[in-house]
């Protein structure tokens, strides 16, 4: 196995304990319902993207969503996906959809591990102006550098906080194990801007609590 092999099972590991998966339902949820789905008609063909082990797609079908799939590079994560989705093993800079196919598309927590940016984020942001019908929207979630997230970063280097909070744990492990494109991807705030509205209408757009929630139609 390889350094890199060793790294993504770390990521993963940890990943798997950082919250219960009834608490990151709950999580992507409310953070759906920020950005509008309950506005959303409930027949849209939905594409989650670094789907991982599939609690986007459980959130969106507890919101009525029926017409699903998911898509990760992760086998180990697609494996613990629900019965009943068409969940892919793909590279979302090349997604196995058909051209104007899709009504939503959805990341959340995704792009951040694009090991280039601007190119690889350019990449999946073609491919998702490709994919999505004419009136699609595009919705990202993502890290980003607030006074809050900063907050957190210097808890997650405190031994001490870490060893009497298994979650604070497992972040830092996830930030060690993705430290190389978590950290370019939040210095680089205003690039990842530019990409997103270069191809896309910002619609919504909040940042706060260490995270970007934006909503893009096409242009």
């Amino acid at each position: 196995m390889s350094t890199t092999d060793n790294s993504t099972d770390a990521w993963e590991a940890a990943y798997l304990r950082f919250e219960t998966p009834e608490q990151e339902i709950a999580k992507f949820t409310q953070r759906l319902v920020r950005l509008g789905a309950r506005q959303w008609p409930r027949d849209a063909e939905v594409a989650e993207l670094f789907c991982g082990r599939g609690n986007g797609l459980r959130a969106l079908a507890g919101l009525g969503f029926q017409r699903l799939e998911g898509v990760d590079l992760s086998p180990r994560l697609l494996a613990l996906c629900p019965h009943g989705y068409r969940c892919h093993h793909a590279d979302c800079r090349g997604l196995p959809f058909a051209s104007a196919s899709k009504d939503f598309l959805i990341v959340q927590g995704g792009l951040h591990h694009l090991a280039r940016l601007p190119d690889d984020l350019e990449q999946v942001l073609v491919e998702a102006v490709r994919v999505l019908r004419p009136q699609g929207r595009l919705v990202v979630v993502e890290p980003w550098l607030t006074p809050f997230l900063s907050l957190v970063h210097a808890g997650c280097r405190q031994a001490w906080l870490r060893r009497i909070s298994r979650k604070v744990d497992a972040l830092a492990e996830m930030i060690e194990g993705e430290r190389s494109t978590y950290e370019q991807w939040l210095r680089q705030p205003d690039l990842v801007l530019r990409s997103l509205e270069a191809n896309f209408v910002t619609e919504r757009k909040f940042i706060g609590w260490g995270k970007l929630m934006w909503v893009g139609g096409r242009c």
